[in-house]
């Protein structure tokens, strides 16, 4: 690996650490008057579309199983998730938001929509921003298929 393969690296490193606290920091914002946190609103967001056991929703947000699986039973306690039976594994039950999570998430809505707006305006327009969505899933395959090759 060269210095400037190295330097890249670490640039890219950093640079999506920082983007990882930026974007927590405005999740938390946006998150607050729907009483709700930014890892709250994660896990809740992740089984908006279908039910899904917590192992799934910590795969597809890339942390523990236990961090998701701790959040879950709060989500659960506060009466804003539910856990159902999984057809396909009688023991790891499936996640699913209730009315008031549906309702909490909703709330969100309004202050997630202006940031999405003005962040379009800020990278110069939608393709802008298609196409970072674009290279940072490019960046995670990537890191994936090495981490994978490394195993």
């Amino acid at each position: 690996m060269s210095r400037e393969q190295q330097d890249a690296l670490s640039r890219t490193a950093l640079g999506v650490f920082r983007l990882n606290g930026q974007f927590l920091a405005v999740s938390e914002k946006l998150a607050e008057p729907a009483g709700l946190t930014a890892a709250w609103w994660q896990v809740l967001g992740a089984v908006l579309p279908e039910p899904l056991p917590v192992a799934g929703i910590a795969r597809a947000m890339g942390i523990t199983r236990q961090s998701v699986q701790r959040i879950a039973d709060l989500l659960v306690r506060e009466g804003l998730a539910a856990y159902e039976p999984n057809p396909a594994h009688r023991r790891a039950k499936l996640l699913t938001p209730t009315e008031a999570g549906r309702a909490a998430i909703a709330r969100i809505d309004p202050g997630h929509a202006e940031l999405a707006a003005a962040l379009v305006r800020e990278l110069g327009g939608q393709a802008a921003f298609d196409e970072t969505v674009r290279v940072l899933d490019r960046l995670s395959a990537a890191l994936e298929a090495v981490d994978a090759g490394h195993r």
